[in-house]
């Protein structure tokens, strides 16, 4: 179990994100731009898996897909307090060809569509803005599945999207890597003690939540900033543009922000109606308290 001094309540849903012992990032305002970052950046070798680390971060070809997407459908659903159903319809419909899954679009596209008993990791990749919102572990993991359940209500599609989500919750609130990997693992039954390298050596690309989320994990556990979480993500392969999203949103919460340069990257890349959303979100969960 957590223990309790790990936990403290929040004033006012803000966030003071600790500095001792963390690199923070340079950043000029934003929030959940971690894991939008991991998305684009993921992107062009989602299927076509590069071999180098030091791949170039930005290409003609990085861009938001779905992950970016239903992470700012989540953020504006703590916002506004919309159901998750109604405001993952709506996302996706106002930004079609994005590479959803064929189970989720089929899903979106039809209003008395029901959850589809998934385990893909699309429950996991939307999940971050949970982990600033919520004001405590029972919170966070309460509404991790009620965002997951609307589509991913299989038992492993739930436990994915509370894994991530209480990956932000703890990182955000100071607890440090050895703390949240002992958490995680407990909770979820995730194995986390293994390196980057153990896993690439035999790993294959896997959709599933059991089968991404602790790898997704792992290469945050082994970061020193967003930056290094991102490319450790794209660098495994599989599904690089939601795991990167998973470990980019991690990371920002962990190390209080994202790189000044990846930033403005992303910011030119993402249209004015999901922007704003990250902005008010952003002013709203996460501004430091002056």
């Amino acid at each position: 179990m957590l223990p309790k001094q790990l936990t403290p309540p929040l004033e006012a849903g803000l966030v003071n994100y600790p500095t001792t012992g963390r690199k923070n990032e340079e950043r000029r305002g934003g929030s959940l731009l971690g894991s939008i970052a991991g998305d684009m950046i993921g992107a062009p070798y989602e299927g076509h898996p590069t071999g180098r680390w030091d791949f170039p971060l930005f290409c003609p070809f990085s861009r938001y897909t779905d992950d970016t997407v239903l992470t700012v459908a989540t953020a504006y659903c703590l916002l506004h307090g919309t159901g998750y159903a109604e405001a993952y319809r709506r996302f996706a419909r106002a930004h079609p060809g994005r590479g959803y899954g064929a189970g989720f679009r089929r899903w979106a596209f039809r209003d008395d569509a029901g959850p589809y008993w998934s385990k893909g990791n699309g429950s996991a990749m939307r999940v971050a803005p949970i982990g600033y919102a919520a004001d405590s572990v029972e919170a966070v993991l309460t509404e991790a599945e009620r965002s997951a359940a609307v589509t991913h209500n299989h038992p492993e599609g739930v436990k994915g999207a509370q894994a991530v989500a209480l990956a932000v919750f703890l990182a955000r609130n100071g607890v440090e890597k050895d703390e949240i990997r002992k958490e995680i693992a407990a909770r979820f039954g995730y194995r986390l003690t293994r390196s980057l390298d153990q896993i690439r050596e035999h790993y294959k690309p896997d959709i599933t939540c059991p089968g991404s989320v602790p790898e997704a994990i792992v290469c945050f556990l082994e970061a020193e900033g967003v930056e290094e979480a991102i490319r450790n993500a794209v660098w495994l392969g599989g599904d690089a543009d939601t795991q990167a999203c998973i470990a980019g949103g991690i990371a920002e919460a962990f190390f209080g922000g994202v790189p000044y340069d990846i930033e403005t990257e992303v910011r030119k890349r993402l249209p004015e109606d999901l922007l704003a959303i990250v902005d008010a979100f952003y002013e709203r969960f996460v501004k430091r308290q002056a």
